[in-house]
């Protein structure tokens, strides 16, 4: 064997060799980020999780269209962590825990979201006056109080709730509107991994405001505060004063 043919011999393994250890290496990350992110949202290959959908309030068991999007953006979530979703009313009685659970809606059109505000955050207060005024759907989360200037400002809660090492988290959007539940699905599809690598397994709560929906629909979304003690930590409620008698 001459120089030259055995100088293209030892090319064409080395480019080999090469090719082999540059794709031992991505499928080694891709493989790392999968366990990452399946770690994050409790969802280990061909595991089952709910979703929990909610109702339009203003009509008969229908689903709101930007709620419908926000479940699509979970599904393809779920999708990549090699799980599967099974869709549940929200009126379901059933505890939490066994399953990873997405719960999407506020209090008045999801029940299941009210009674987990009630027992998991309850710090956490939202108006639920149906007449117009600057009090509708406003949140108060502690001592602070946050209202809603339809299509300007509007704000949403996105949680993920655990409570030891065994249980599956829950994971909250509850938003002021609609189109802020599906700003926060999507603010979390794009945050997870920064999301992850500052809370790791443990529980959060964060209050995000939606930028001019009424232009921008549920792109536009910023981080308000990180408000998990305020929003686990109840408050007590006001008492009702008492005219001095006489």
């Amino acid at each position: 064997m001459n120089d030259d043919i055995r100088n293209i011999v030892l090319g064409v393994m080395a480019t080999g060799v090469s090719a082999s250890l540059g794709w031992i290496a991505r499928t080694w990350l891709w493989r790392r980020r999968l366990r990452r992110k399946q770690a994050f949202f409790g969802l280990p290959g061909n595991s089952e999780c709910m979703l929990v959908v909610n109702r339009d309030s203003g009509s008969d068991g229908a689903v709101r269209r930007y709620d419908v999007f926000a479940l699509l953006e979970l599904s393809a979530l779920i999708k990549d962590c090699s799980a599967h979703a099974q869709l549940v009313a929200h009126d379901v009685a059933q505890g939490f825990g066994e399953r990873t659970e997405f719960c999407v809606g506020g209090p008045v059109s999801n029940r299941r979201m009210a009674a987990h505000l009630q027992a998991l955050l309850p710090g956490v207060r939202i108006s639920t006056v149906t007449e117009p005024g600057p009090d509708r759907n406003a949140f108060r989360i502690g001592t602070e109080t946050y209202r809603v200037e339809k299509g300007v400002t509007e704000h949403v809660l996105l949680a993920r709730l655990t409570f030891d090492q065994e249980t599956r988290p829950v994971f909250l959007f509850c938003g002021q509107r609609a189109v802020n539940n599906q700003a926060a699905t999507r603010y979390l599809a794009r945050n997870h991994e920064k999301l992850a690598r500052r809370y790791g397994s443990g529980s959060f709560c964060l209050l995000l405001k939606v930028v001019n929906s009424g232009s921008y629909g549920p792109d536009v979304v910023e981080l308000v505060a990180d408000v998990t003690r305020a929003a686990q930590t109840a408050v007590p409620e006001p008492r009702p004063s008492h005219p001095a008698t006489g």
